[in-house]
């Protein structure tokens, strides 16, 4: 299970009653739920392989402060000669040529500096995109739950409707009710059974939106674990949240790499100097005259290079004006994202909030409903309420545990999401088990030194798992419900 907090959190003591309706041996946990997303769910390993991506711009931008080497083979065969006794009929030529990058104007060092920036804010992308696929999990797992319950409570419902009907049809046949009520109950009954199917056409999507994101069926799925670490105001949860969310951090890297990317702009106006060496061999292939008297001639060279830019047709200019318009578009972003986050973060939890105390309300509503049910009932019998008393008792009692499940499952997707916000609904949070835990550095570490041209990576492997082998789910509840 996830780690446990050092207390009994609000979230847990109210969501008990709830859970008991999921299965329990044997049962699937969140837990294992999250492990199987987080090991073949496409969005995540395509984040995975996108930041992969980001981590070769730093040895892009190292690699334009390196030495250049190649070397070049030419052969040239004469197909008419203008002068033939004075022009060999053939030649090679080979050169070697070495060109060392000395001084760019700045613009490869922070180039390097914009290139790791960019890295560190794809880190936290990564995280941002784990926490979110986490989020939808575990909310998929608990509609699955709560549409199971629905389900069951619709087909409770039903049952009991259909026994009322039956039992309104009696008593008119000995002319105890009225065709009235006999029509009432009919009504009631096919509503019910409208109801029914349009709660189990739900869970069936339900169903399916699991399969998307985990990658399995459900089945019998276990109660989740206590959230940990939930705040105790909203106040302590922005405060975490402005330190650890992962969009916040990742866009004040983004900003920094823009701060970069301006003073590499800049750079293109100043001097550039660079060494190089060159070596040549010509061969004519004892093709040369006599007058010529060599067969082969060699050369080799060293030496400096300065260029002083002087008038490069305003591309400097509109390059610095572009990349700090956007430097000033990434202080703009961190400033919104800082916004969102704390939206979101107070929204969470208020929500969370509303929550429990609407899981309290409804607790209330069920119990009441089932004692109003009986009362009315037994007056029915007595010859004090009518059977449309009976059926509006009915539907309460229905609607009033809908009301209850609902708020079950809102309270701890609610309390997650604020988790999230927080940014601490990782893997790293929850302590999920089924191998190491994803690192993004143990990539970057690996290539971002790298000088070997011809080092391509591995080869390409999916690790993400297709669903067309999963069957069409169908209505059936995953656990039987227990009454609380």
């Amino acid at each position: 299970m996830m780690r446990k907090s050092t207390r009994m959190t609000g979230t847990a003591l109210a969501t008990a009653a709830f859970f008991s309706m999921a299965g329990a041996a044997q049962a699937e946990t969140l837990r294992e739920a999250l492990a199987k997303a987080y090991q073949t769910n496409p969005t995540l390993n395509a984040a995975r392989a996108g930041q992969r991506a980001t981590d070769e711009n730093v040895p892009l931008a190292l690699s334009q402060g390196r030495p250049n080497v190649g070397v070049t083979g030419i052969y040239t065969e004469e197909l008419h000669r203008a002068l033939p006794n004075t022009t060999p009929k053939r030649n090679a030529v080979g050169s070697a040529d070495a060109d060392v990058p000395i001084y760019q104007g700045g613009i490869v060092r922070n180039s390097i500096r914009a290139a790791k920036k960019s890295v560190e804010a794809g880190q936290e992308d990564l995280r941002g995109t784990e926490s979110s696929v986490f989020a939808a999990v575990v909310a998929a797992y608990l509609d699955v739950i709560r549409d199971s319950a629905i389900v069951q409570f619709n087909q409770q419902n039903v049952s009991a409707l259909e026994v009322n009907l039956q039992a309104s049809s009696d008593r008119f046949e000995v002319g105890d009710l009225t065709r009235t009520d006999v029509a009432q109950s009919d009504s009631r009954l096919a509503l019910a059974q409208a109801d029914l199917q349009a709660a189990e056409a739900r869970l069936i999507s339900s169903k399916e939106n699991y399969i998307a994101l985990v990658g399995s069926a459900p089945v019998d799925l276990e109660a989740p674990p206590a959230l940990p670490g939930m705040p105790e105001t909203p106040q302590t949860a922005v405060q975490v949240a402005m330190q650890d969310n992962p969009d916040i951090l990742g866009a004040r890297y983004q900003r920094e790499a823009a701060h970069y990317d301006t003073n590499s702009a800049k750079g293109q106006i100043a001097p550039r100097l660079s060494a190089f060496a060159n070596g040549t061999y010509l061969d004519y292939l004892n093709s040369e005259t006599a007058a010529q008297g060599v067969g082969s001639v060699k050369s080799a060279s060293v030496g400096v290079q300065l260029t002083i830019p002087i008038y490069q047709g305003g591309r400097p200019g509109a390059l610095t004006r572009q990349a700090k318009a956007r430097e000033n578009q990434a202080l703009e972003i961190e400033i919104a994202t800082e916004r969102n986050v704390i939206a979101q973060t107070r929204s969470a939890y208020a929500s969370w909030q509303a929550s429990l105390l609407a899981i309290e309300s409804t607790k209330k509503a069920v119990s009441s409903g089932e004692l109003s049910l009986e009362g009315v009932r037994a007056e029915n019998t007595a010859g004090t309420r009518t059977i449309l008393d009976i059926l509006d008792s009915q539907r309460d009692l229905l609607n009033a545990q809908v009301q209850y499940v609902t708020a079950q499952r809102n309270a701890y997707v609610a309390g997650f999401s604020l988790l999230a916000a927080m940014g601490h609904a990782e893997a790293r949070d929850l302590g999920l088990d089924g191998g190491p835990l994803y690192d993004p550095n143990v990539n970057y570490k690996q290539v971002h030194g790298k000088l070997f041209d011809f080092d391509f990576g591995p080869k390409i492997e999916v690790k993400s798992t297709t669903t067309s082998d999963v069957p069409a789910q169908n209505a059936v509840p995953i656990s039987d419900v227990k009454n609380n």
